[in-house]
């Protein structure tokens, strides 16, 4: 066990590195200059060159690389151009809203997803099957910008019982965590439909019900039980994915979280604070894969023996 976490904190630090080191080559190969994009187009040339002297741009571009990685172990990204203060400092400010949105999104996910995925897979092929399998299907492939535009139309605008954009207030968080939460209900929903329907089948529940145990102290104790292990690894694995799709969301609710101040940041090529935020939702990422990985050895025997 303590092997494969070694492996495991490796392949940690490697993609830290390689989402560290893709980071700077894309900004780098991007078109325009940061120095001319932060003096404007009527700055002069020399102030232009004193500016990429000042940021370290006219070095070779292998210096500037091996000196982004120093500051970065650090947690240094530089210093916004815009907001006039440490990038980290500004990413950090605007986390715990993000982490918010997540965490919300998440919760709604564990709470509807599972529900459903057990009334569709207890009965496999029933009405409740086809009928739930089939909205989780649409819900699934509904984009985050289309959906949350629909219920801003019908919460905010036809309904008014919502606001369509902000942030501060608990009401400012519905429409956001719901339109993040909507294709992610539909995968767990499916996943645990998959799990319950194929352990239904499984010699050990038919022993349950032989001995006289009722439908849902079957579910219960044993199906929904050994259904839990594939749908912690798809939480856990999509909390990533939730984070990118909050960059949408954020823009289209005006949420004031790590996603939109990237977006903004990569318009106005505010490298410090894009490749902070990168390398933050990395570290987040890897980290949960990290944590999944134990918890799944910790709920599974066979995961422990096959580690040992």
């Amino acid at each position: 066990m303590l092997s494969r976490l070694v492996r495991r904190l490796g392949l940690m630090v490697f993609t830290v590195w390689g989402t560290l080191s893709l980071t700077f080559v894309i900004l780098r190969l991007a078109p325009g200059d940061q120095a001319t994009v932060q003096l404007g187009p009527d700055a002069t040339a020399a102030e232009v060159e004193a500016l990429r002297e000042q940021l370290g741009l006219d070095r070779p571009v292998f210096v500037q690389y091996l000196s982004y990685l120093r500051d970065a172990v650090t947690g240094d990204f530089g210093e916004s151009y815009r907001f006039q203060e440490s990038a980290m400092t500004v990413i950090l400010d605007r986390f715990p809203a993000t982490l918010l949105l997540t965490a919300t999104a998440t919760a709604l996910a564990l709470l509807i997803g599972p529900l459903l995925g057990v009334l569709a897979g207890r009965a496999p092929g029933g009405g409740a099957d086809r009928a739930i399998s089939g909205i989780t299907l649409v819900m699934q492939a509904l984009p985050s910008f289309w959906s949350g535009i629909m219920l801003i139309l019908l919460m905010a605008l036809t309904l008014r019982i919502l606001p369509s954009a902000g942030s501060g207030e608990v009401k400012h968080l519905v429409l956001p965590a719901v339109t993040l939460a909507i294709p992610f209900i539909a995968l767990v929903a499916r996943i645990t439909r998959s799990t319950v329907a194929e352990v239904t089948s499984e010699p050990y529940i038919l022993t349950a019900r032989s001995k006289g145990l009722s439908e849902r102290a079957v579910l219960a104790r044993h199906a929904v039980r050994n259904s839990v292990i594939p749908v912690v690894s798809i939480v856990s694995l999509h909390i990533g994915t939730l984070m990118g799709g909050a960059v949408i969301v954020e823009q289209v609710f005006a949420w004031r979280g790590v996603g939109s101040l990237l977006v903004n940041a990569v318009g106005n090529r505010d490298y410090a604070i894009v490749q902070g935020a990168t390398v933050l939702i990395a570290l987040i990422v890897v980290t949960l894969n990290l944590l999944t990985d134990v918890l799944n050895a910790q709920l599974d025997p066979r995961i422990r023996a096959a580690a040992s």
